[in-house]
């Protein structure tokens, strides 16, 4: 740690006294929640870059997640080329443009990456990592795609952010203030004195008091500004239908879907049981072709009814001569289109649903840790919530719990299990 901390004088970079402690840390595992304009990604960036330069290891590899890979170009492609251009041996060859990486003169290399495409790190190996805004990222990242990268060489992880409720981010600071394996640290400007108390005090008058608790003073407890579902969920949590519950083979299976093109495809399942509306499955990947989907429903063992599709379920594929609905449909499963009934009224529909429905806690933390995270977006410059909501890793659960509030119902009369995969017309 000691020698990284000294490459900080080679790249001309003065770390701010908030993160020397965080430069010169034993621990291999950190958090730092910091308030913004802090400098945070600035350190994160100088992090991955004097440890690059301090390492003995053999192409030594490190990444920078943000997450959405043109995030990572925007706020830290600029840092790392800055602080990079003396410690490589040619700027032309050494920094990539298309892959955002930069290899040093000793061969190791940084990169940056999106975790809006997570397939793009599996399989890799990885020396250190730095996850930035990581409230924003899918909880499953860290614990499916990034600790196996590095388990081999033993490398480090930071994860730094501002909070957004009590999630995933919280989770872990809160986990790593009870370890002393884990370095942490809290920034909040009112203590750190890193931004004039003027600013504060206007941005402090120009904000809800939950926005400048979570933005200047690192508060997880601060409501999550714009969540959509949060008082639906919670209300569920308190009435105890979010637990433990079982398929019941006697009934049949409804899926809802939102197909990702490029990214993830989300699908409940759901079953209606004397009255009562059980959401007991969920399921979300992103990159396989619809076959891959096909074989988890059938691998799941439930007997199906209606698989529920968003109308883009009707157009031709350019990996296929078939729809995606034909597709289905061609494989034995019953399919409905969910009605178009607009954005509003779909959230008013799945609000409505959200207050009588029951879900299994553990097959559908997925699901529900996106309900949990799906929020309208805020435009910064008029200090209003926009009419429609972020889209980012929570959108296709949520989207596809919508279709759920608009078309959810009594099962259909049994008919034929599907057999085998039908391959026609698909790549």
């Amino acid at each position: 740690m000691a020698a990284a901390a000294e490459q900080t004088r080679s790249v001309g970079y003065v770390p701010r006294g908030q993160f020397w402690p965080f430069h010169t840390r034993e621990q291999r595992w950190a958090v730092i929640v910091a308030h913004r304009r802090a400098g945070k990604t600035v350190a994160c960036i100088m992090e991955l870059l004097t440890r690059a330069l301090a390492t003995s290891k053999t192409n030594a590899r490190y990444a920078y997640i943000a997450p959405y890979r043109e995030q990572a170009k925007t706020v830290a492609w600029g840092y790392l080329k800055q602080y990079a251009m003396s410690v490589v041996r040619d700027p032309e060859r050494d920094f990539r443009e298309s892959e955002l990486s930069v290899e040093l003169i000793n061969g190791a290399k940084v990169r940056l990456f999106g975790a809006d495409n997570p397939n793009a790190l599996r399989g890799m190996y990885l020396d250190g990592v730095v996850l930035d805004e990581y409230a924003d990222m899918r909880p499953a990242l860290w614990g499916e795609v990034i600790r196996p990268c590095l388990s081999d060489r033993k490398g480090w992880a930071v994860f730094i952010g501002t909070p957004r409720g009590r999630n995933a981010f919280f989770k872990i600071y809160d986990e790593a203030t009870k370890d002393p394996d884990w370095y942490h640290v809290s920034l909040k400007a009112s203590e750190t004195g890193l931004l004039p108390p003027d600013e504060l005090a206007d941005a402090r008058k120009t904000m809800s008091e939950n926005q400048y608790e979570q933005e200047y003073e690192c508060s997880f407890e601060a409501a999550v500004i714009g969540a959509i579902y949060a008082k639906e969920l919670r209300k569920a949590r308190e009435d105890g239908r979010i637990r433990s519950v079982p398929y019941d083979p006697t009934k049949l299976v409804q899926t809802f879907w939102d197909l990702g093109r490029g990214d993830s495809t989300a699908i409940w399942f759901y079953q209606w049981i004397a009255g009562e509306k059980r959401f007991i499955d969920y399921h979300e990947d992103s990159g396989p072709t619809i076959l891959h989907y096909l074989s988890v429903l059938k691998g799941k063992g439930y007997n199906y009814d209606t698989m529920w599709l968003p109308h883009d379920a009707r157009q031709k594929r350019i990996e296929s001569d078939m729809s995606v609905e034909q597709i289905v449909r061609s494989n034995g499963f019953r399919v409905e289109i969910v009605p178009e009934i607009g954005l509003e009224p779909g959230i008013n529909a799945a609000r409505m649903l959200l207050q009588v429905c029951w879900f299994d806690e553990k097959r559908c933390l997925p699901g529900l840790e996106a309900l949990n995270a799906y929020r309208w977006d805020f435009n910064d410059r008029l200090g209003e919530m926009k009419a429609t909501p972020v889209h980012n890793w929570a959108s296709h659960g949520a989207d596809a719990f919508r279709y759920a509030g608009v078309s959810a119902k009594e099962e259909k009369p049994p008919r034929m299990k599907p057999l085998k995969l039908d391959t026609r017309g698909v790549v």
